[in-house]
Order: C-alpha cells, then structure tokens, then sequence
C-alpha cells in the first residue's frame, strides 16, 4: 500500500519538471508551444492502465479520454466533445478503443454485481454481455471476463464508427482509422483485436471477423 501523502506528490513533481528540463532543455517550452498528437487513446479509468506509458508516447503525441470501463455511447457528451476535439481540431490519424484484461467495470456486468451509481454506466457493458451471451457461454468460465473485455473494446469501436463525428469526418475525405485493443495487467502487452476501421463501409463484416476471433483466441 503506498503511503505517499498529498504533499509528497508536489515534492515529486518538482523532482520530476527539474529531472525533465535537465535531461532535455526547453522541453516545457516546446510542449506549450502547439499540440499536434497523431493519436486518439480512449481506454478504462483504472490506474494501473496509463496510456502514455504503454504507448511509449510523450505527453503532448496521445490525446485521452478515460471512463469506467472505456465506454462510448451517443448520449455521452464528454466522450464525444472530446472525438469531436480530436478529429475536427486536432486531426488525429488513429483513434484507439483500448481495453483492459481484469477490467473491474466489465466483471461487474459479467456477472452482474452491484457496485453502487456506476451499475447505471456499466449497462452498457451488461447490453454487450446479453448481445454476446450464447459467445461467452460458450467459453470457459476462467476465460469469460477476457472475452467480454475483448468483446467490450470491439462494440466501442463500433459506437465510435457509427457517430455522427466519425462519419461527417469520412465523409469529407478526412483520413481516421479506428482501432480495437486489449491491454494486458500481467505482461504490459496490447492485443490487437483485428478491429480496425479505416473509413466508411466494411464495417459489418469487419465487426463479424473480430468476434469470431474472440472465442478462439489463445488465452494464456
């Protein structure tokens, strides 16, 4: 359990800034002067899952939009403030669903436990669940929570595809692939899902190839 106190953090951070600026002069300077990142990372609140890190990125390369169990539904105007953001704006070549093995958000609608006001977020996980429920039983019970985490990150990268964002930007030639992973707590390794949506049509069957991996995917 880590005991770092609140004025423990600022001590680190001024570490950290002071390490930053020796190390590389003028980094700061650079990093206010304009922010042109190529990616869009869209992953699970959990902490132990930092998009920069995993991605070896530096700040100011990936833009992040994080929540419980790296959900995106039409009605979320955060979510797709920050899409909208990203691709009109930014202009972001690849955006990223990024799941996570071990996902408490997902095991909570796998099996149906309460945890209080999230309950209302995670039915969304629970729709995917009851989508795919002859898939997962049809899984090893140890393997179902993978699956649906798996399952999870593929059906958001479908809600991305499907909004208006995505598609008045692929309409306008705007080039924007979209792409589905997993996160692994156990060895720091993405799994490439096969989810990848580079502009409109195919969808369909692109969606159907990345389920079908998902119940014979080797699983560790």
């Amino acid at each position: 359990m880590s005991t770092t106190s609140i004025e423990q953090l600022f001590v680190h951070n001024r570490e950290w800034a002071a390490q930053v600026e020796r190390d590389r002069p003028g980094f700061f300077t650079g990093l206010m002067a304009q922010q042109k990142p190529k990616y869009m990372w869209i992953g699970c609140s959990d902490s132990r899952v930092p998009a920069n890190q995993i991605s070896g990125l530096e700040p100011g390369e990936v833009f992040v939009h994080r929540n419980v169990a790296n959900v995106v539904v039409p009605s979320d105007l955060n979510c797709l403030s920050t899409i909208q953001y990203s691709v009109d704006h930014l202009k972001v070549e690849h955006l990223m669903v990024v799941g996570h093995y071990g996902c408490g958000g997902v095991l909570a609608a796998l099996e149906g436990l309460r945890l209080g006001l999230v309950d209302n977020w995670t039915r969304h996980v629970r729709d995917i669940r009851d989508k795919h429920i002859k898939l997962l039983d049809s899984i090893s019970p140890q393997y179902r929570h993978d699956a649906l985490c798996e399952l999870n990150a593929i059906e958001q990268v479908v809600n991305v595809a499907q909004s208006t964002v995505m598609q008045d930007a692929w309409a306008r030639g705007q080039k924007v692939t979209l792409h589905g992973w997993c996160y692994s707590l156990k060895n720091g390794l993405i799994t490439n899902l096969e989810m990848t949506v580079p502009g409109v049509g195919g969808l369909e069957e692109v969606h159907a190839a990345a389920v079908e991996k998902v119940a014979s995917r080797k699983r560790d």
